[in-house]
């Protein structure tokens, strides 16, 4: 069985769409079989992927609404895609009257996952429905953290969701662990919210080690690259690939 590990956290721009790609793509080069799925209706991953949303006829919100066969685009970057559009936000709002609508993305995903490894969902920036579909369709929660303090301060609330989908719709999930990002070791808040969330959460899961704020990544997003494919000798290739190499001994 896959290991499924939607990468979550209710605020934006923390990286969970770049450690979608990026740790996927370290996944891969270990020879294992890849799939993203892009939850997000911005359709930030399928972007980065070198797509463009508003050409797609087909996308994760048909399947999730009608049960259309995936549209799953293969071997880019040597993995696999599931994209996203806008449409996915019209299908965010139709879920909200669709009986069994938790176990939709679960339900769609059941039959392919046998032909993978690992899969990895970028969830949308919100405590919403997407992002209750994806937590139920996996086995693992991701938690990216920004090392600033309004980030650190939504974790609480962040974890109370991870908690409600475990008690009352998903048992078995387990999170995979905090990945500290954006960090600038140079800087004195993001020192000292560093070390609170390794003190404080690392006394209930994986802290893994701190992604390091670089332009690099927004550049290498704009080639449509992972990052070791854009800057291999950039210091934030070797975090990202010990990243990968835990999540990987989760299954």
């Amino acid at each position: 069985m896959a290991l499924v590990i939607t990468i979550y956290n209710q605020s934006g721009g923390v990286m969970k769409t770049s450690l979608t790609m990026n740790v996927g793509y370290h996944i891969a080069q270990h020879g294992r079989k890849v799939l993203l799925i892009d939850m997000d209706p911005q359709a930030s991953l399928t972007v980065f992927m070198g797509l463009e949303p508003a050409d797609l006829t087909q996308t994760i919100a048909d399947s999730i609404l009608n049960e259309a066969p995936l549209a799953i685009q293969q071997g880019i970057h040597g993995m696999d895609l599931l994209p996203s559009n806008i449409m996915l936000s019209a299908a965010e709002m139709q879920l909200t009257s669709v009986m069994a609508r938790e176990w939709r993305l679960k339900r769609v995903l059941e039959p392919i996952l046998d032909q993978y490894d690992v899969v990895l969902i970028d969830s949308p920036p919100s405590l919403g429905i997407l992002s209750v579909l994806s937590l139920v369709a996996s086995t693992h929660v991701l938690i990216p953290i920004q090392t600033q303090y309004k980030s650190y301060k939504g974790t609480e609330l962040l974890l109370d969701s991870v908690k409600q989908v475990q008690t009352y719709v998903n048992s078995e999930l387990k999170i995979a662990g905090v990945v500290p990002t954006i960090y600038a070791a140079s800087n004195a808040q993001d020192k000292s919210i560093l070390g609170a969330i390794q003190e404080q959460l690392g006394a209930i899961t994986t802290v893994f080690p701190p992604v390091p704020r670089a332009t690099a990544f927004a550049d290498a997003s704009m080639e449509h690259l992972p990052l070791a494919q854009y800057s291999s000798g950039h210091p934030a290739v070797k975090v990202l690939e010990t990243i990968a190499t835990q999540l990987e001994a989760l299954a």
